[in-house]
Order: C-alpha cells, then sequence, then structure tokens
C-alpha cells in the first residue's frame, strides 16, 4: 500500500513510543505472555516495520514478558504429494529438505511479524513442521519444548501451555478470524464430525532427515461443519470471536490506526469449547 495513504490513515508516523502507548492503554502489561497476530497495513505508516512492532511489544511485557506467534512451514511439502506420480514422489522423498525450526522460513500467509521475530536472537521455535510456533522471552523455552508430533493444537501443544500459564491474545489490527487459539477449543471439544488429517513431512530426528506422518484436527479446512450454525460467508472463527466479545470477554482499542483486541486465552478456551459443543451437539 502506497506510503502516504498509510501516513494519512494513521496521522502520521506510528512509532514505537506510540505503538507502546496504545498498547497499554489497550491492558497489555509488564509480565504478560501474549500470542499475536498482526496487519501491519491497518496500523499506519509504522516507521521500522515489524521490527518497531516486536520493540514496542517487548517494552510493554518487559523482561519477564513472553512474545508467541504461530508460524508454521512455508516450503513444506504439499500434503496431496502422495498422489502425484511415483516418479515424481520419489524425487521429493528423495531430496526435500527437512523442517529446521533455526531456518524454515515461517508460512508467509501469517505476515511478516512471525518470520521477523523467529529470526530474533533468544527467539525459541517448536520442533513440529506443520503447526510450528515461536516465541520470544523469559517463557519461550517453556511454551515451545517438546511439542508434540500428534495432535499439535491439543493437550501440551504450546496453545496449551499458553492457556495455563493464564496468556493473552492479542488482535494487532488483525482480523477476528485470525485467532490461531480456537484451533486448540476445537482440538478439546466433544462435538460429532470432529475432521481429522493425516500428512507426511520430513523432520530432523537427532541430525538425520526423516519422513515422518502426523496426525491432527483439520486446520485447514475446519475441525467441524459449522455450515448449519454460521451464515454463508461467515468464518467461524469470526463468528465464535464476535460472539465472544458480544458477552464481555475480550477487549478493543486502537493500535496506530488499528482497531485492536485483546483477549484473556483462558476465557477463550472455556467459550470457545463450549460454543462448539453446544452448536453442534456433543
Amino acid at each position: 500500500m502506497d506510503e502516504t495513504v498509510l501516513l494519512q490513515r494513521s496521522g502520521g508516523p506510528v512509532t514505537r513510543s506510540r505503538i507502546s502507548r496504545d498498547l497499554a492503554a489497550l491492558g497489555l502489561g509488564d509480565g504478560d505472555v501474549v500470542m499475536f497476530h498482526t496487519r501491519m497495513s491497518a496500523i499506519g505508516y509504522v516507521a521500522g516495520g515489524p521490527q518497531t512492532v516486536i520493540d514496542a511489544l517487548r517494552d510493554v511485557v518487559g523482561a519477564r514478558g513472553t512474545l508467541m506467534v504461530t508460524c508454521g512451514w512455508n516450503d513444506a511439502p504439499p500434503y496431496d504429494f502422495v498422489t502425484w506420480p511415483p516418479d515424481w514422489q520419489h524425487a521429493l522423498r528423495a531430496e526435500h529438505p527437512a523442517y529446521d525450526p533455526a531456518l524454515s522460513e515461517a508460512d508467509h500467509h501469517n505476515g511478516r511479524l512471525p518470520e521477523a521475530l523467529r529470526r530474533r536472537p533468544g527467539a525459541v521455535r517448536s520442533r513440529h513442521p506443520d503447526a510450528s510456533f515461536a516465541a520470544l522471552g523469559a517463557a519461550a523455552d517453556e511454551l515451545m519444548a517438546d511439542h508434540p508430533w500428534d495432535d499439535p493444537h491439543g493437550p501440551d501443544s504450546p496453545l496449551a501451555r499458553l492457556t495455563a500459564r493464564r496468556g493473552r491474545v492479542l488482535l494487532l489490527g488483525a482480523p477476528l478470524d485470525t485467532m490461531t487459539l480456537l484451533h486448540h477449543a476445537e482440538a478439546l471439544a466433544e462435538a460429532p464430525g470432529k475432521r481429522f488429517v493425516e500428512y507426511e513431512q520430513p523432520v530432523l530426528v537427532r541430525g538425520q532427515r526423516v519422513w515422518r506422518r502426523f496426525h491432527d484436527i483439520d486446520s485447514e479446512d475446519g475441525a467441524f461443519d459449522y455450515s448449519a450454525v454460521v451464515p454463508a460467508g461467515t468464518d467461524p472463527f469470526e463468528a465464535i470471536a464476535r460472539d465472544m466479545l458480544a458477552v464481555g470477554i475480550g477487549r478493543r482499542g486502537s493500535v496506530g490506526a488499528a482497531e485492536s483486541h485483546l483477549f484473556e486465552a483462558a476465557e477463550v478456551i472455556d467459550f470457545a469449547t463450549a460454543w462448539i459443543e453446544d452448536k453442534l451437539g456433543r
């Protein structure tokens, strides 16, 4: 987007100190463990780009706090490669690089911030190739350690640990449907028709490239069929988040030019799990 348009949208440059003040006014504070999703263009013209946003977040949560993002793997082999002709499959299996937490790029669809944060000195990235997260701060090692290979959004996942630590979720200009934490609610919810996927990806095991099979909820096309309970054209996660806001869960405020939201992770999980079970039946 044109810089002039962004400057006009935000009423001038959005600086580190301005972001810090806005975040504090929204309710973020010292010692917080916060998973954040960001849409840079919504904030306006950010002087310094993603690094400024990360610095501002660190200013607010302080040395005792922790930042967390969802990464994924941008160059993962496609799920359907097992349907390719045999010689194509063989070529991919023989030479596709393994997922490397230190080197593999975060999924570009998640925006610029995850890649910027995972490259920061001291950042820790989880070992799961498809559902990887990264964290920076005092609780980073604890959040990222031994990410379960199977059910990576469920119990003992980084999302579960975020919730257990009374962490928070910040949507920094990002749409409501980007809240990755809701996949944890889907993994926990006891409702009929839950959809699962299995796929293969190469990982490093004791320094050796190994193809491994993974089992997870269907986080791409939806763990459940919400079509009977969500209006056509509305993302189910957006519907859940709007219902949360309607009952007073979450805070709204502006960061730069962006409408932003701050949620308590435990409240999100309690509400969303009950919402899914109530709407879809147990």
